[in-house]
């Protein structure tokens, strides 16, 4: 299936609805439903904790979930943008961030909302795999919070630099940031050991763990740049390996599916491929150049693999055989 949006493609998931798309008109498409969500452009998308529709913040202070139903608001956080939004099936909560604040709420219960401030703007979110824990990204590192604790105060990961976004490997035993910088940062959590991830010719805006969690893929290089993630240490004192590589052509976007060697790629000029890093064979998903991938995503079993372009051009395809 091939869209054409014409608005900038924000973030797309599998949801169990389908694929979703979150624009920056304000829409999240589902099909060929086209559900008002914002009164201005949708900035961040999570999938709903209840695997159904998405939820997405906005520049107009809004958190909404969108299903095919229709748009519900969840929250509001009045005159400022809502830019970062995380989400745990494990434990039902949502997380997003507001200015210096994060906020999490439970999505079965709407009386639950614990608020987190920070001395510096929050600008990206993750929880840990068992959902108790979420990790804030701001300027000079990350900090841990309970999500369910209202008092607390966070463990405290520093690094000097701005983080952006976050992700903790599938074991809980990392927590791995890219930065405003072309590198990333990570921390061994049962040490709080940090490590220098580097070499980046651009900036990595994309983050994606694969293989059982084995291996990390990230966008910002001319190829998908993994790393080792197997046993007690990781990567650290290990190096990074490039597939998919083109020539004049970076990696604009990741995805990949949890438990399997397939890790996708969106690229600058609007190609996608697919890779089974395994076996090293690759086919490419769309092959026609345009604008630069902004958002990518893979089915859960591999299956399918849906793009979004800076331009809303858009597309989801089946995976083909890559054994």
């Amino acid at each position: 299936m091939i869209f054409d949006f014409d608005a900038y493609v924000t973030a797309v998931a599998f949801t169990r609805e389908g694929p979703a798309f979150a624009l920056g008109d304000g829409t999240v498409r589902m099909g060929a439903a086209e559900i008002a969500a914002h009164d201005g452009a949708i900035l961040a998308a999570a999938v709903h904790p209840s695997g159904e529709g998405l939820v997405t913040g906005g520049d107009d202070g809004r958190l909404v979930w969108t299903r095919m139903a229709g748009a519900r608001e969840l929250a509001t956080a009045p005159g400022r943008w809502i830019d970062a939004v995380a989400t745990a099936p494990e434990s039902g909560l949502i997380a997003f961030s507001a200015g210096r604040d994060l906020h999490v709420l439970d999505a079965t219960d709407p009386a639950f909302h614990n608020l987190y401030s920070h001395e510096k703007s929050v600008s990206g979110l993750a929880f840990d795999p068992k959902g108790r824990r979420i990790a804030a990204a701001t300027y000079g590192g990350a900090a841990l919070w309970f999500a369910r604790i209202a008092a607390q105060k966070p463990l405290l990961l520093k690094w000097a630099g701005s983080h952006v976004a976050l992700s903790f490997s599938p074991d809980g035993k990392f927590l791995v940031s890219s930065m405003q910088e072309n590198q990333l940062h990570g921390w061994r959590l049962a040490d709080a050991k940090d490590m220098r991830m580097g070499g980046y010719p651009g900036k990595i805006k994309s983050l994606t763990f694969l293989a059982k969690g084995a291996a990390m893929a990230t966008s910002g290089s001319a190829g998908a740049v993994v790393w080792p993630f197997g046993g007690a240490s990781g990567p650290m004192g290990r190096q990074a390996s490039e597939v998919g590589f083109e020539e004049g052509a970076m990696v604009t976007a990741v995805a990949a599916a949890p438990d399997l060697s397939l890790v996708a790629g969106g690229l600058a000029d609007g190609r996608v491929w697919v890779m089974n890093i395994a076996k090293g064979k690759r086919v490419w998903i769309r092959a026609e150049k345009g604008e630069a991938v902004s958002a990518l995503a893979m089915a859960a079993n591999g299956s399918a693999i849906a793009w979004g372009c800076e331009d809303g051009a858009a597309g989801v395809a089946g995976t083909p055989s890559l054994d």
